[in-house]
């Protein structure tokens, strides 16, 4: 009986320490796999994993896929590449604000398509984005505090994104082919100006320009061309008339002189 009891009493032992191994272990992969500075929480029911002030420069890699919500405000992050967050198919919302996005791919966004109702691009480096990036896209997103270049691409995309309400008027022209539009609210200008038309009626008018000048240096050519063989054709009559005609004098002398 001793022996069994010192079989048993080891046996759990070994036991409990393997245990506390592997426990740990796991503990220590999961804490490793997750970037600096990020971490994984449950709010209000959503499972969410945060990066906020990470000093992160790209999305990183190792999110757990059933992640509801994340945040990856006040970052570094510059560009965000086609396919970025394919593998977080469950994302309600998306934080992004407070970094320095200047471009953003078309498919940078693909595959959120489903759930996604909240996306913040708010105070970023963003001067133009194509229309397409925001593709069957339903979530409401923050575009305010960029330095937005107001023409017919900005209009295209506005048109295509639902705004977070209270967030338009953030929205405001840094850089305009008019000057009298840098500083003022981008909304305010699309209710009375069609930026787009505005783009066909400056390419119409260069169009225009391209084409008197090549007609006013044609027709100018053709000027020049007309006096020249005018004044040629006047010295060439002038020539003529100075020659003998054979009724004059000189002529009928000069018919009628006999060879020595």
């Amino acid at each position: 009986m001793p022996f069994l009891d010192w079989f048993l009493y080891h046996s759990v032992a070994m036991w409990l320490l393997l245990h506390s191994f592997v426990l740990m272990a796991f503990c220590f992969h999961s804490a490793t796999t997750f970037p600096k500075g990020c971490y994984p929480s449950t709010e209000d029911g959503f499972k969410t994993f945060r990066c906020s002030r990470a000093q992160l420069t790209v999305i990183p890699k190792d999110i757990p896929n059933d992640t509801n919500k994340l945040y990856l405000d006040y970052n570094q992050i510059s560009f965000l590449p086609n396919d970025a967050f394919q593998n977080l198919p469950l994302l309600v919302e998306l934080d992004l604000s407070h970094n320095v996005i200047s471009r953003v791919e078309v498919g940078a966004f693909r595959g959120l398509s489903e759930h996604l109702h909240s996306l913040d691009l708010s105070s970023n480096k963003l001067v133009s984005v194509n229309k397409d990036v925001f593709n069957s896209l339903k979530a409401k997103a923050n575009l305010s505090s960029n330095p937005w270049l107001c023409d017919c691409t900005l209009q295209q995309l506005i048109e295509r994104v639902e705004l977070v309400a209270g967030t338009s008027d953030g929205i405001v022209c840094d850089a305009s082919a008019r000057k009298e539009h840098i500083g003022k609210p981008f909304l305010q200008l699309v209710g009375d100006i069609d930026f787009c038309n505005i783009y066909k009626k400056t390419t119409d008018i260069a169009m225009l320009v391209t084409m008197f000048g090549w007609f006013a240096m044609v027709i100018s050519y053709l000027i020049y061309y007309v006096r020249q063989n005018q004044e040629d054709a006047r010295r060439h009559l002038e020539y003529l008339k100075s020659l003998p005609t054979p009724a004059s004098p000189l002529f009928l002398s000069s018919k009628h002189q006999k060879p020595c």
